[in-house]
C-alpha cells in the first residue's frame, strides 16, 4: 500500500488561517436531486400513510408485506434476540447500558420554584416529551451502541413512549440492534428506514405514531429528511462526517496516536483527524506510524482516502497555542494526551467531548465510558453540546402572583405596556392594581 503524506500545517506560518479554513471546509449542501426526492417520500407518507411506507419499504428495501403491522417487531421478539446474541456480546451491551443510565441519571434536574418577598411564585415545571422516534441504521451499517446512546437518555428523561425504526434490507436484521432495544427499554420497534421512516414518525401514519422528537443517524437521506421535518417535530442536529482532535506533547506512543486517529477516519472518506503537538519531530514519528500500521487496517482503504484528504499534522509554539487551534476548529471529539490534562482543559472553551490523558482512548468514549457518543460536529460544539436528558424534556415557566405582587408588578407593566402602544395589555394589568 502506497505511504500517505499527511497534511502538514504550522501555526507560525504567515497562512496558517487560510491553510486551516480550507483544512475545515467541508461542503454539507445537499444534492438537489436528494432534496427532491426526500421532499417527495415525505409528501407521499404525509398524504398517503401506510400505504406511501409499504411502498417505499419495497422499492428500497426489497421488502415486500401486506401491512404495515408486520413491520413491527413486538417485545417477544426483542427478548428473543437478547437470548440469541453471544453471552459476551450480551455481557458488554448491558455493562455499556449500565453505565450511560448512571451517566444521564445525573442529568435529570427536577422542577424548581421559590416565593419572593409579597408572596408571587415563580419557577419552571420540567416535563418529559410524550414520545420520542429513534432511527437506528440498518443493514451493513448497524449500531446497536447508538440505540443505548440515543433511547437510555430518553428514558431517563421520563418519555412515555420510545419508537424504534430501523431498516431491514432483504429481510435481514441485526440481533445485536434488536438486543440492545431490549436493553434501553424501547417500546416499540419497526422494520422501517429512509426518508420514509423519519416521515412517518413525523407526520404519525394508521399503524407508526407520530413522535414529538427523532433522533439517531442515517445516511444523506435520512439527515434530509430529518432537515426537512424539523418545526413540525423537534431533532436532535444534523451531523456531519465525524472528527478527531488530539493535542499531544510529544511523550505518548505514536502508534496510540496513530489508532486513534484511525478510528475517526475508519467511519467514512470525509472523516477528519487531526493532530496538534508543539514537538516537529513527534508529528514525524506519528506520520512514520500512520504508514506502518494503515496495512494492518481491515477499512484501510477508507482510512487512506480520510488521512490523505482531510487529516492534518499541526506544529503548535506550545499547548497553549495547541488549545486555542482547538477552541477554533471546535472538535466534536478532543483528545488531551498530555502529562497535565487538567491544566490544559481549563483553556477548552468548544469540544464536544473531552478525552482526558494518555489511557483516555477515544473509542472507550463510543461505547461504554457513559457520557453520549451523540456529540456536535463541524464546528456547532461552539453553541451546541452532546445529547442528553435535556434533549428529551421541556420547561414551562410557573408564573403566580399574589393580590400584592399584581399590584406592585401591574405598574410596571402599566408603563412597559403602554410604551409599546398595547393598550389592552396594560389595562389587563391596570385591572389588577389597588388604587
Amino acid at each position: 500500500m502506497t505511504d500517505i503524506n499527511i497534511k502538514r500545517l504550522n501555526a507560525s506560518q504567515r497562512d496558517f488561517d487560510s491553510a486551516l479554513a480550507k483544512l475545515l471546509a467541508w461542503d454539507d449542501s445537499v444534492d438537489h436531486q436528494v432534496n427532491e426526492s426526500v421532499r417527495h417520500i415525505l409528501r407521499e407518507v404525509k398524504t398517503r400513510g401506510d400505504a406511501a411506507v409499504l411502498e417505499f419499504t419495497e422499492k428500497f428495501d426489497r421488502l415486500k408485506v401486506d401491512g404495515v403491522a408486520e413491520l413491527e417487531m413486538d417485545q417477544g421478539r426483542l427478548q428473543k434476540a437478547l437470548d440469541a446474541i453471544p453471552q459476551d456480546q450480551r455481557i458488554a451491551l448491558e455493562k455499556a447500558a449500565d453505565r450511560i443510565r448512571d451517566y444521564h441519571e445525573r442529568q435529570n434536574q427536577p422542577s424548581w420554584q421559590y416565593e419572593d418577598e409579597d408572596g408571587t411564585v415563580l419557577g419552571q415545571k420540567v416535563t418529559p416529551l410524550d414520545r420520542a422516534g429513534l432511527y437506528v441504521p440498518g443493514g451493513k451499517a448497524a449500531y446497536p451502541s447508538s440505540v443505548l446512546m440515543n433511547a437510555i437518555p430518553a428514558k431517563v428523561a421520563g418519555v412515555s413512549e420510545v419508537v424504534m425504526v430501523v431498516p431491514t434490507p432483504d429481510g435481514v436484521v441485526n440481533d445485536m440492534v434488536l438486543a440492545a432495544a431490549a436493553i434501553a427499554g424501547v417500546d416499540r420497534v419497526f422494520t422501517v428506514g429512509g426518508a420514509q421512516a423519519v416521515g412517518a414518525l413525523a407526520y404519525g401514519t394508521e399503524t407508526i405514531p407520530a413522535v414529538d422528537k427523532i433522533v439517531g443517524p442515517g445516511n444523506i437521506f435520512v439527515a434530509t429528511a430529518k432537515r426537512e421535518v424539523f418545526g413540525t417535530v423537534g431533532i436532535d442536529m444534523i451531523a456531519g462526517p465525524s472528527e478527531i482532535l488530539v493535542i499531544c506533547d510529544g511523550q505518548t506512543d505514536p502508534d496510540w496516536i496513530a489508532m486513534d486517529l484511525f478510528s475517526q477516519a475508519e467511519h467514512d472518506e470525509q472523516a477528519q483527524s487531526i493532530l496538534i503537538s508543539p514537538d516537529a519531530a513527534f508529528l514525524d514519528a506519528v506520520q512514520a506510524s500512520v504508514n506502518k500500521l494503515l496495512p494492518t487496517m481491515e477499512r484501510s482503504e477508507i482510512i487512506a482516502e480520510s488521512m490523505g484528504s482531510r487529516a492534518a499534522l499541526i506544529e503548535v509554539a506550545d499547548l497553549s497555542e495547541a488549545a486555542a487551534v482547538s477552541n477554533r476548529i471546535a472538535p466534536e471529539h478532543l483528545e488531551l494526551s498530555v502529562e497535565n490534562p487538567e491544566a490544559l482543559v481549563e483553556e477548552i472553551r468548544h469540544a464536544g467531548a473531552i478525552f482526558m490523558g494518555r489511557f483516555t482512548a477515544e473509542a472507550l468514549g463510543d461505547y461504554c465510558a457513559g457520557p453520549n457518543h451523540v456529540l456536535p460536529t463541524s464546528g456547532t460544539a461552539r453553541f451546541s453540546s452532546p445529547l442528553g436528558v435535556y434533549d428529551f424534556q421541556k420547561r414551562s415557566s410557573i408564573i403566580g402572583f399574589s393580590a400584592a405582587g399584581a399590584d406592585r408588578m401591574g405598574r410596571v407593566a402599566s408603563v412597559l405596556a403602554r410604551g409599546e402602544g398595547l393598550t389592552a395589555h396594560a389595562r389587563s394589568a391596570e385591572y389588577r392594581i389597588n388604587d
